[in-house]
């Protein structure tokens, strides 16, 4: 298991939790010291996510909602009207990610919630600074998609079915 996917399990096991969850239990499930825990709870920390640290555990500071995870495909053109269709009905595109033949499983967090952040993270491909994950498996990419309900999420993937970006 990676670092990346070790974080991933370590925040859904927060999310999911209706109680704290303690560092001692996150290192014996994952088999790494409560060091590595500290360590991995402050990059999820960097990413973004309000992860709360009480004397009982970890409790992960966010609205309760739903989330879901979406496959689709589009040209490099389509990214932003992408976007904006999952956040101009309420979702964040939270992540993505790519199975790649050879390289496995790459995700980056993304936390695209508004169409500012859209655009910001537009101008930023726009400019050079990096061109879309997906291109490296044919445009063929996945996200999780966050919102405050599953009705929302519903919605968001209605309209990607629609313009015909959701891969079935």
């Amino acid at each position: 298991m990676t670092g990346s996917e070790r974080r991933d399990g370590i925040l859904r096991t927060i999310r999911k939790s209706n109680a704290p969850v303690s560092g001692k239990r996150l290192a014996a499930s994952y088999e790494v010291s409560r060091q590595v825990i500290v360590q991995d709870i402050a990059l999820i920390r960097a990413a973004g996510y309000d992860i709360i640290s009480t004397n009982r555990g970890y409790i992960l500071n966010a609205p309760a909602g739903a989330e879901r995870v979406l496959k689709v495909q589009h040209t490099d053109e389509q990214v932003e009207e992408e976007l904006y269709a999952i956040v101009d009905l309420g979702g964040c595109a939270e992540n993505v990610m790519v199975n790649h033949r050879v390289y496995g499983h790459i995700e980056a967090g993304l936390h695209i919630s508004s169409r500012r952040d859209a655009g910001e993270f537009m101008e930023d491909i726009r400019r050079g600074k990096s061109s879309p994950l997906k291109n490296i498996t044919s445009g063929y990419h996945y996200h999780t998609i966050s919102a405050d309900s599953e009705r929302t999420l519903d919605m968001i993937e209605e309209t990607l079915r629609e313009k015909g970006f959701l891969v079935e």
